[in-house]
């Protein structure tokens, strides 16, 4: 069982350590905004992983099929809206700022609630990962002991793996906005965070 946990462990950090888009958009939404925020979004992407793996553990070759044709539009759907949120972090660092309400009215992902379910919305759409962890499992067999007691230690292994590291990535963005707290700093990584996210949303594209 120690053996499902482990093998959570390490393919939550295969999945979780590569910087995308979705990485970057998490340290660019901590830098314009708070690290509850950033946090909350980085629980959305490791519940999603966290989902996938449970899903691959406990049946993936059947769902990674089902999944198969609709790969991609899912991929283009992704790309979509990560081309909508690069737009919309560069429009809203170059429009001029409007004093904020007396609730401090936010919108997109700039709440902890928003950020969490739209990165984790985000996240679903990559059907990739499911079959990632489908392809970890089927090579693996059984870790170990019954089969739902270790599908479950390897989705707990893979949840807590990639909740830790996008928390690491989240702290990164709080340390960046600490650190580029002008107007033209915070407008230099917004754009700058826009033109990456746009970037990995056309080679997703290219890669179709």
């Amino acid at each position: 069982m120690t053996a499902a946990f482990l093998a959570g462990l390490v393919a939550g950090y295969g999945v979780a350590i590569p910087v995308g888009a979705i990485a970057v958009l998490i340290l660019g939404l901590t830098a314009r905004t708070s690290f509850r925020v950033g946090a909350s979004a980085a629980l959305g992407v490791a519940t999603a992983d966290g989902i996938y793996a449970g899903v691959a553990a406990l049946g993936g070759a059947v769902v990674a099929g089902w999944l198969a044709p609709v790969a991609g539009p899912m991929r283009l759907v992704a790309a979509a809206v990560l081309l909508a949120l690069a737009g919309y972090g560069a429009w809203r660092a170059l429009r001029v700022a409007a004093p904020a309400g007396p609730a401090g009215a936010r919108r997109g992902l700039d709440t902890p609630a928003r950020a969490f379910a739209g990165i984790l919305a985000l996240t679903m759409l990559n059907p990739a990962t499911v079959v990632y962890f489908t392809a970890l499992v089927l090579g693996r067999g059984d870790p170990g002991g019954s089969e739902i007691g270790a599908a479950v230690l390897f989705t707990l292994g893979v949840f807590l793996a990639s909740a830790s590291w996008q928390l690491l990535v989240a702290t990164g963005g709080t340390l960046i906005g600490r650190v580029l707290t002008s107007d033209r700093g915070r407008l230099v990584t917004a754009l700058l965070s826009s033109a990456i996210i746009a970037a990995l949303a056309v080679g997703m594209l290219l890669n179709e």
